[in-house]
């Protein structure tokens, strides 16, 4: 009975032995799996089938001067100093109006009629004033005479003295209320007297917005239209964080819109905000060189910058490929097999990217042609 309690024991012993050797070993073939594949996750073997589907060649790392071309995006706005809102000095009715929204107009140009009463009594108080001021002139000059000879006394003087200043300021202020709603008083006669003024343009512009109509009655206070100098014109660009320090205020750029592309125009830029906003990007904000009735408020701008060059390291563009906002490039290492390598990318211009301390790729064949197609693959195969 003894001995049966012994060997009882020895096998169980034997058991958990085996039991313990046989899930080290499991663990470390599982270990070793995954090292071997973290070897492998960044290399891709293709077929000779594929390498032909593909097309692939190669190239190597090469030293040039680079021009960085940074584009740019955004709207073109108006100043708020050239939007103009225009009201008549006085009330009176609408007579007619000469505009429509979007067309454009000159400096001078009659933009509305206004019609109302108290435009003839300014006129009539006007050539009141003026026949009581050369009556008050002639009286101030005989009450002067008579005051030297000692006829008249100098209080009799001084309240005509006192008659014709009144008058004269009165008359000036009336002269420059008729000059406000372009009446000319120096030409004002009795018989040329009129119930309507007319609006006119005070630069040469387009119509944005028409706020009244035909017949409604409007106060000093009511804006009839709202007027834009396109001299004002600026473009509001958005500059996002990799670009921020190349653009500079007073630098040159060229502007084009999405319906002519082809067709580019001069601008500077004339300010850049220091601070990132939401969204990862800082506003630039330019100015054409020249008027240009191309653009307009709220169209969409698309602008280049090219930034100073210099001698650097680059590879052919389609070399660099981006995977989850990262850049890499892929190696040849012989016999149908290809390494991608992480890099880190500066300038580009339209057919080289710089790579930053590219030393390390020095005498290594890079992947030209087909290095997109090799990055599917492999992600592909991670998946």
């Amino acid at each position: 009975m003894h001995f049966k309690k012994i060997s009882i024991l020895s096998l169980v012993s034997v058991l958990v032995l085996s039991s313990c050797s046989g899930k080290k070993e499991e663990e470390k073939t599982v270990y070793e799996n995954t090292k071997f594949s973290k070897s492998t996750e960044n290399t891709v073997h293709l077929t000779e089938k594929q390498i032909q589907s593909v097309g692939i060649t190669t190239t190597s790392i090469q030293n040039r001067n680079m021009e960085k071309l940074v584009r740019l995006n955004g709207k073109a706005v108006i100043a708020p100093s050239h939007i103009s809102s225009v009201s008549s000095i006085m009330g009176g009715h609408i007579k007619a109006i000469n505009i429509i929204n979007g067309s454009r107009f000159s400096k001078g140009q009659v933009l509305a009629v206004v019609e109302d009463p108290q435009f003839i009594q300014l006129q009539q108080d006007y050539l009141v004033t003026k026949a009581q001021l050369e009556a008050a002139r002639l009286n101030f000059n005989r009450q002067k005479d008579l005051n030297t000879s000692k006829a008249s006394s100098d209080k009799t003087m001084q309240a005509a003295q006192a008659d014709y200043a009144t008058l004269n300021a009165t008359l000036k202020g009336l002269e420059e209320k008729l000059r406000i709603i372009g009446i000319n008083a120096k030409g004002l006669t009795t018989g040329n007297i009129r119930s309507r003024i007319n609006i006119y343009a005070p630069f040469s512009g387009f119509v944005s917005k028409i706020l009244v109509n035909n017949g409604q009655y409007i106060n000093p206070a009511d804006t009839l239209f709202e007027l834009i100098n396109p001299a004002g014109l600026l473009l509001e660009l958005k500059v996002f964080e990799n670009d921020v320090n190349d653009i500079k205020t007073g630098q040159e750029i060229l502007v084009y819109n999405n319906q002519n592309p082809d067709v580019k125009s001069s601008a500077s830029i004339v300010s850049v905000s220091p601070s990132i906003e939401t969204g990862g990007a800082a506003t630039a904000v330019a100015r054409l060189s020249s008027v240009n009735t191309a653009f307009v408020k709220g169209m969409y701008i698309n602008a280049e910058v090219n930034i100073s060059s210099r001698y650097t390291q680059g590879l052919p563009n389609e070399a660099v490929v981006a995977f989850e906002n990262k850049n890499y490039v892929f190696e040849d290492l012989g016999k149908s097999n290809y390494k991608m390598i992480p890099v880190v990318t500066g300038i580009a211009d339209d057919q080289f990217t710089e790579i930053i301390k590219a030393d390390y790729l020095k005498d290594k064949k890079i992947v030209q042609k087909g290095a997109y197609s090799l990055l599917m693959m492999l992600k592909n195969k991670a998946e």
